[in-house]
């Protein structure tokens, strides 16, 4: 445990001028770099001068600029919002200087997975109703419930349920612009994602999103297991939900002869998420998360970062990675259109972190995103996309995603993500089927506080002095035991089933 005789405080690069406070200290308490007792209580997580920092300086933490003292700052003095401010970055983007190849494997890995007729696996087998418009969302409901109440599903094991996919638009938008292709992409990548063994597409039949287009402009899923309706055309909610019913059922013939089989790790594609974040994110489980991310890579697997607004500052630490110049001047464009976007919107890239990232030891965007960028480790970045595109380059890749945790993971799945890892400070509560989430903790008391909740402490990384590798290979185990069909804890408490939130982009009319 932390003796806070010598270990009161890291510091996590030579060149910072603040330490981390590892406990709650109070005022007084005689730190060895200091050598003189800090002047007031810091908590857990917060950080220390150890310099002196004049007005205007840069404060520098992994070794990197997070921002500027907005007045000068004393050694020993608590830096957050009070004395530190955004300031004036400058970024270098240096695109491949920092590529390295990843040590190689000599381990033959497999998890047990659904292997699908279009060649993609699956770690599970749900059915799912899908909805083109917020007004056929009751409707997918009706028709799920009453799945779950037929024999044939409760006396069918090897599907794992039937999955109302809602969400609050499709309608009252343009049927031309940005939004309404990202909503698209959304909807095509959830008939497509290899968790689903079988599709059923309801709309109204009036909406913008019309079906006719969602199924004629390409095939929604290579192994045919798709069918649509509209509740207009198919006479109204009872008959919808009696001719739904009975489409599942027969899906559920198929889907019940499917059985885990031997894949290899190219078949695992995994979305990484931070929300909830604290001042340990940054130390404990994202960078433990970026052992894990190389570790699958190294097997030839894909990890997808995203978060666009929570890289804001760090995406220099991606282009440095990119394999080429072209990939990573997708982040600077990415870069870019979000600058526009917000500010067309009336908002900011610095509208991060969060009231509860900040009570947790965040200041600005700058600190939350370099200690965001940690969850990719340091494998080549391959390949960069846009929300919900579906991913064909394998390895550590970029979807640009907004911050808000369900509509980042819902690009992730649409994308082709088959299982979602998810690291939290403050203590993040959700699941996203049909894909599992494994849920990993920052800091150790949080752990103890919701460990109903949470699948992996990370916080014994600084609490027991746990390696960073050996965390992480802990978190890659975790993976394949989850992709074969280990329950996380957010699936054990039946989460998933509000969690798809697709961008909601541009006007609504």
């Amino acid at each position: 445990m932390l003796d806070l005789t010598t270990s009161a405080t890291i510091r996590l690069h030579p060149a910072d001028n603040v330490v981390i406070a590892l406990a709650d200290l109070a005022a007084g308490i005689v730190l060895p770099e200091l050598g003189a007792p800090v002047p007031g209580p810091v908590p857990r997580g917060h950080k220390i001068a150890v310099a002196p920092i004049a007005p205007g300086s840069n404060v520098i933490r992994y070794g990197q600029i997070i921002g500027a003292a907005t007045q000068a700052i004393q050694p020993g003095q608590h830096v957050h919002t009070h004395n530190l401010g955004m300031g004036a970055h400058d970024t270098d983007y240096a695109f491949g200087t920092d590529l390295r190849p990843l040590p190689p494997v000599t381990e033959v890995r497999q998890f047990l997975g659904y292997h699908r007729q279009d060649g993609q696996v699956g770690t599970r087998n749900y059915l799912g109703v899908l909805t083109s418009v917020n007004c056929s969302g009751s409707v997918a409901r009706f028709i799920a419930e009453a799945c779950e109440r037929e024999d044939w599903l409760r006396d069918n094991p090897a599907i794992d349920g039937v999955v109302p996919i809602v969400h609050g638009t499709g309608c009252g938008m343009s049927g031309t612009d940005e939004g309404y292709e990202t909503l698209f992409r959304t909807l095509q990548g959830y008939a497509r994602n290899p968790n689903f063994a079988g599709i059923l597409l309801v709309g109204l039949g009036c909406e913008v999103m019309q079906v006719p287009d969602l199924v004629g402009q390409g095939r929604m899923r290579g192994d045919g297991a798709f069918r649509y309706m509209t509740i207009q055309q198919t006479g109204g909610t009872r008959r919808t939900v009696e001719k739904g019913v009975a489409i599942l059922r027969e899906m559920a013939d198929s889907a019940a002869r499917a059985v885990r089989e031997p894949a290899g790790l190219e078949h695992l594609v995994i979305g990484m998420q931070c929300g909830g974040s604290d001042g340990y994110s940054g130390i404990t489980a994202n960078p433990a998360l970026g052992a894990a991310s190389d570790l699958l890579v190294a097997h030839g697997g894909t990890t997808i970062l995203s978060e666009t607004p929570e890289i804001y500052g760090a995406e220099h630490l991606l282009t440095r990675r990119a394999v080429s110049r072209e990939v990573g001047e997708k982040i600077v464009e990415r870069i870019k259109w979000w600058e526009d976007y917000t500010a067309r919107n009336g908002g900011e890239m610095d509208n991060n972190p969060s009231p509860g990232n900040k009570k947790g030891g965040l200041t600005t965007i700058l600190e939350k995103s370099l200690g965001a960028v940690a969850k990719g480790g340091t494998a080549p970045l391959t390949q960069v996309y846009k929300f919900a595109e579906p991913i064909t380059e394998r390895g550590f890749v970029y979807m640009d995603s907004p911050g808000y945790d369900p509509c980042s993971v819902t690009g992730q799945i649409a994308s082709g993500a088959n299982l979602i890892v998810f690291t939290t400070g403050r203590g993040s509560v959700s699941g996203y089927k049909p894909v599992p989430c494994i849920k990993l903790a920052t800091n150790s008391e949080m752990y103890a506080r919701m460990s109903d909740d949470m699948d992996i402490n990370c916080g014994d990384v600084v609490s027991a002095g746990v390696p960073l590798e050996e965390k992480g290979r802990e978190i890659f185990e975790k993976f394949l035991a989850t992709a074969s069909g280990q329950h996380t804890k957010s699936e054990e408490l039946g989460f998933g089933g509000a969690e798809f939130v697709p961008w909601q982009m541009g006007a609504v009319m």
